[in-house]
């Protein structure tokens, strides 16, 4: 006897029509086994929402994220901050090496915005977060810390004369783009343009993070150069991130492809060598 679902299988749960030699065998098969996958992640989603409570006592800055979005204040309905709870929850209880740390709350924000799923979110910041970008969010941030300093050297050749500013007055690039690389340009740029720049991390990988600085760095030198003090290089290095040239995200897009050139995978990664065995070097293994 036909299946009680096959009757109804002549659309699809997107709504495309199957057509009339589709494999209904070779589908339920599959979908049998997907099944098993889904409910595997399902079953783990619901395991990491319990637990002890020692990543719930680290959530103390929770409150904070996003006070001018309506969706997480305390009066919305959903109050989206709940969400935002349980997906650092339980992504504290994953990545136990990682927990909670500040600026994550942000990324999952961001996520939950979009996804308007909390597991969705959830599965999207282990892509990120334990894939795209190791070692920015662990204890000692040596990914953060090497990446700010491979930013560095590649503005060194490719704008040497605003590396030869920084040099002159002494500026750490910690300084200026800790918050680009922990928020992933989110209160930075706009919201349009930072979910661009997202699409392409996700497709890419995280040179794209660097493409962005340095098409910023590039497209606003003569800017930039016109600072005479350290007070002043912070102050232009935050106006570079407003305007028409950031609001406008697709042409933004386009110009970090090409203003800052050539940058491969393999450039940046024998940088990131350098420059994390250098900062061992140093020491620098504290929290910043």
């Amino acid at each position: 006897a036909a299946r009680p679902w096959r009757a109804k299988a002549a659309v699809d749960p997107y709504g495309f029509e199957r057509p009339k030699d589709f494999d209904y065998v070779s589908y339920e098969e599959f979908f049998s086994r997907y099944l098993v996958i889904l409910t595997r992640r399902a079953i783990k989603w619901s395991k990491l929402l319990k637990g002890n409570n020692r990543i719930q006592k680290s959530l103390k800055d929770m409150n904070r994220t996003f006070p001018d979005n309506v969706q997480f204040r305390k009066t919305a309905n959903p109050c989206l901050q709940q969400t935002l709870y349980n997906v650092l929850v339980a992504y504290g209880h994953h990545n136990k090496t990682v927990g909670y740390c500040q600026g994550m709350n942000f990324i999952a924000g961001y996520l939950i915005l979009i996804t308007k799923n909390e597991e969705e979110s959830f599965w999207l910041l282990d892509a990120l977060i334990g894939r795209i970008l190791p070692d920015y969010y662990s204890p000692a941030m040596m990914g953060l810390k090497t990446d700010q300093e491979v930013l560095g050297e590649l503005v060194r050749k490719k704008v040497p004369a605003v590396a030869e500013l920084m040099d002159r007055h002494g500026v750490m690039w910690t300084l200026i783009v800790s918050r680009w690389f922990i928020c992933l340009f989110i209160d930075i740029l706009p919201v349009e343009t930072v979910l661009r720049i997202w699409d392409c991390i996700f497709y890419e990988g995280s040179k794209i993070i660097f493409r962005v600085a340095l098409a910023l760095i590039k497209q606003h030198q003569a800017f930039i150069l016109e600072a005479t003090n350290l007070p002043d290089i912070c102050d232009k290095f935050k106006q570079i991130t407003r305007g028409t040239f950031v609001t406008e995200c697709h042409t933004f897009m386009q110009k970090i492809f090409t203003e800052p050139g050539s940058l491969s995978m393999a450039t940046v990664n024998k940088l990131r060598e350098t420059c994390r065995a250098k900062l061992v070097a140093q020491g620098s293994t504290n929290n910043i």
